[in-house]
């Protein structure tokens, strides 16, 4: 499994292109794009890889990390893919953007597909594990990819810190239960490609990670 990240919007947000090398079937994790220079950046890339872009998937739907669905809906007919506590916040999104100066042009697509904790999406044979991770969102989630170590921990977990719980729908207590508990245990060596800020490992979190 392959993957490329960019870096988009205000906020500084992780965008990921995800990609199985023998299919070149790909998914899109929290399309953060907000301008027409970072859309055609996304397309360039998606198109020079000839990826053939199936799922949409959402580690939640903060308005950092959705910006960019209406243009992958419009492009590729793609829709959310997400844990099903976060409807919610979904639904919330374009008032929470708004409240941050930021519009989102066309409207936000219907949801694809709602997930629950363990379920599982593939790319070719490659399987994606949805892991709920509540605490910085009720329906927070990290993405696991058990065959490349690779784990994609939205804003739940970032190298050194975690994500805010004081937005609505966080929880601070939660958020601790849901890396202690759910993300490290995890094999030390796994990768941790976060929503803000550089990549880490499992690790390395678990001895130098002030919060937990």
């Amino acid at each position: 499994m392959k993957y490329q990240t960019f870096t988009f919007n205000p906020i500084q947000e992780n965008t990921y292109l995800l990609w199985d090398e023998e299919t070149l079937e790909a998914a899109i994790v929290d399309p953060g794009m907000w301008n027409r220079q970072e859309e055609q950046l996304l397309q360039g890339s998606i198109a020079a890889l000839g990826l053939k872009l199936k799922y949409a998937l959402q580690t939640h739907a903060h308005f950092d990390h959705t910006l960019g669905l209406p243009f992958i809906h419009r492009t590729y007919g793609l829709r959310p893919v997400f844990h099903i506590d976060e409807a919610e916040t979904y639904r919330q999104m374009p008032h929470m953007a708004a409240q941050f100066g930021l519009t989102i042009g066309g409207g936000m697509p219907p949801v694809e597909r709602f997930l629950s904790d363990g379920d599982e999406l593939r790319l070719g044979q490659t399987a994606i594990r949805l892991i709920h991770t509540p605490g910085h969102t009720p329906g927070s989630a990290a993405l696991y990819v058990p065959s490349s170590g690779l784990l994609f921990s939205g804003d739940t977990l970032f190298q050194g810190s975690i994500g805010r719980t004081d937005l609505p729908g966080g929880n601070f207590e939660a958020e601790l239960d849901s890396i202690s508990r759910k993300l490290f245990p995890l094999p030390e060596e796994t990768t941790v490609l976060t929503g803000h800020g550089p990549a880490t490992t499992i690790a390395w979190e678990k001895v130098h990670n002030y919060y937990v």
